[in-house]
């Protein structure tokens, strides 16, 4: 099918992922596919990695719910299309970790999403974020896709093979959310007074939860060699988050970290309302397929 998308040069602050040169057989990109959806080739997920990928599925899934709702109220028709775009990556990216996750215990991708409450997901407090103004969503989207890019870079190299070819779909995909989101950055704090204010106050209202994305956790720490460790991270979300600040005359803000806790089961206090939403219609009729 082909990709709606606009075409946009990748920006020069970013270093753009390697292009994969097209392939002479179809082989490889099926074996890929194999693994990545589980087609009878991949060994269930230990306890740990399946909770590991709870918390990128998680994170993958309530970011895709956030950004639906920009769809008809984005201030471009263009950039509905852009939007949801990025929303549906982001579900298919939750559907093959939350997949993978299931196969710990058999529960199903739709168990993890529609059946369990909010302190049973593990999504960082970033993504629960509201969308706010599009500024708001665009400094989300800018911290997200910078993390999720450097995660999912590293990630391809997990000793789980599952992990890796999810990350290896992935990848391509954020780097164009990360684009998307620097382009917007930049037109947004270099644009109208009113714009630039409310890029300024958009970045220092999510700021607070950036730290919490890179730091580490008695999980990572067990998973050595398959799960990417989140301060081995930094270097490279900083080095971009920097770039990007610069060329917008943007400061980064001087602002305390939030304790966050998504991780570990505390929800950010908005998660609940964002739940009952995506989960309505499957609890309203459980068992009900379509």
């Amino acid at each position: 099918m082909t990709d709606p998308r606009p075409l946009v040069e990748p920006h020069p602050l970013v270093e753009p992922h390697p292009r994969v040169e097209p392939r002479p057989h179809v082989e490889v990109v099926e074996q890929e596919l194999a693994a990545e959806l589980l087609g009878g080739v991949t060994a269930p997920a230990t306890r740990d990695v399946a909770d590991y990928a709870l918390w990128l599925g998680d994170d993958a899934l309530i970011l895709s719910q956030q950004l639906m709702q920009w769809v008809a109220r984005s201030p471009e028709l263009e950039e509905d299309v852009a939007l949801a775009n990025i929303a549906l990556d982001q579900l298919g990216h939750a559907r093959s970790l939350l997949r993978y996750a299931g196969t710990a215990d058999g529960r199903s991708e739709d168990d993890l999403a529609f059946w369990r409450d909010d302190r049973q997901f593990r999504s960082a407090w970033l993504f629960c974020q509201p969308n706010g103004d599009f500024a708001h969503t665009i400094a989300r989207q800018l911290v997200a896709a910078s993390y999720q890019f450097a995660l999912y870079s590293a990630l391809q190299s997990s000793a789980d093979a599952t992990l890796s070819a999810i990350a290896a779909k992935a990848v391509k995909e954020v780097e164009y959310h990360r684009d998307h989101a620097v382009q917007w950055t930049l037109r947004l704090a270099g644009g109208t007074e009113e714009s630039r204010r409310r890029m300024v106050v958009a970045v220092s209202d999510i700021w607070p939860y950036v730290d919490e994305l890179l730091r580490d956790e008695p999980l990572t720490d067990r998973l050595d060699g398959i799960a990417v460790r989140p301060s081995a991270l930094r270097d490279e979300v900083d080095r971009v988050l920097d770039a990007v600040f610069a060329e917008a005359e943007l400061e980064r803000p001087d602002v305390a970290a939030s304790s966050g806790g998504g991780r570990r089961g505390t929800p950010f206090p908005a998660l609940g309302a964002i739940l009952t939403e995506m989960q309505v219609l499957a609890r309203a009729h459980p068992g009900a397929t379509w």
